[in-house]
């Protein structure tokens, strides 16, 4: 578990053409199972809850939230804090800002492109197999 200064984990905000790349892959890969993504729906709902509870709404078992819970963690989408024997957990949303911002300019990126082979393709006036 990490403290809420989020020691331990590369955020990947800093500027450059590949900012937030390993943010966003680190992001993807702990959303890609089904388990952590109701966990994460689960804590914001709850605003905050302990691995007992989010055990309690979901078919596995507390160790098993509590693996999925550190790789929420290492991948900056939770924070935990100790309050007295319990582990406390909640949705920190700005790793999905990022990996949201990332995505976005891979956008843009693509629709760019696609617009120059569009114009491309209207300029070029017939079908290149069609020739004599």
């Amino acid at each position: 578990m990490t403290d809420d200064r989020g020691r331990g984990r590369a955020v990947g905000s800093a500027g450059g053409p590949d900012a937030g790349a390993d943010a966003a892959t680190e992001v993807f890969a702990a959303l890609a199972d089904p388990t952590r993504r109701r966990i994460l729906d689960a804590l914001a709902a709850h605003g905050e809850a302990t691995a007992t509870v989010l055990a309690a709404e979901l078919p596995v078992s507390r160790q098993a939230v509590v693996k999925h819970l550190g790789v929420l963690d290492r991948a900056g989408l939770v924070a935990g804090r100790r309050a007295g024997r319990e582990a406390r957990y909640r949705v920190v949303p700005e790793q999905l800002g990022i990996t949201a911002r990332w995505m976005d300019r891979i956008a843009a990126d693509w629709d760019g492109r696609l617009a120059a082979i569009k114009r491309l393709a209207e300029a070029g006036g017939g079908d290149p197999g069609s020739g004599p």
